[in-house]
């Protein structure tokens, strides 16, 4: 199926989408990679503020490179998520209702999408290029010090997705894995 969403993400828009829909999403998304999602974590342990609101948040695993003339940055395309694993249950829990990136999660994600009512969608890896064209504003918000990798606030048109873990569980990586013979594996 294909779905046409806006944020905020809340629960009754994600309840219904399926492993393997795509989605074009548009609105307010924040983008935050390895070391904000570190300091994310050191201010929450510090019981210190975030610098965005969680309740129905998406957040997209990505690093831009620098605007072009006219545009409000570069490529845009999604970095591995496996690398936010550690830090994706404590925001979920805390009212992120979905990530965006590229590649599997470990189980226990899974299982954090489910008691959440979350979902992780993928953007297409090496089309960052593309994406960016359906990135209308970006503006740094916190950790400007971290250059490509600080949180900036992004209002996207129809950026496309492809839902990858549902809220129920199901995993399309999974699904297509399993369908693959053992001796192309090896």
């Amino acid at each position: 199926m294909q779905y046409t969403l806006n944020t905020p993400l809340t629960k009754d828009k994600l309840q219904n989408l399926k492993a393997g829909d795509y989605v074009c999403l548009s609105g307010t998304i924040y983008s935050a990679r390895d070391a904000a999602h570190l300091r994310m974590h050191q201010a929450l342990a510090e019981s210190e503020a975030l610098p965005i609101p969680l309740s129905d948040a998406a957040i997209y695993y990505m690093g831009p490179t620098p605007a072009r003339a006219s545009h409000p940055l570069g490529s845009a395309g999604p970095t591995t998520s496996s690398r936010m694993d550690k830090y994706t249950p404590e925001l979920l829990d805390l009212g992120v209702s979905a990530v965006i990136g590229k590649g599997r999660r470990a189980d226990y994600i899974t299982d954090s999408l489910v008691k959440n009512h979350g979902v992780y969608f993928a953007a297409v890896g090496g089309a960052g290029a593309l994406l960016s064209q359906c990135i209308t504003e970006s503006n740094v918000i916190a950790y400007e010090d971290l250059g490509t990798e600080a949180v900036r606030q992004l209002t996207v048109k129809d950026f496309p997705m492809i839902v990858i873990i549902d809220s129920s569980g199901n995993n399309l990586y999974d699904e297509v894995y399993s369908k693959i013979p053992p001796e192309l594996l090896e």
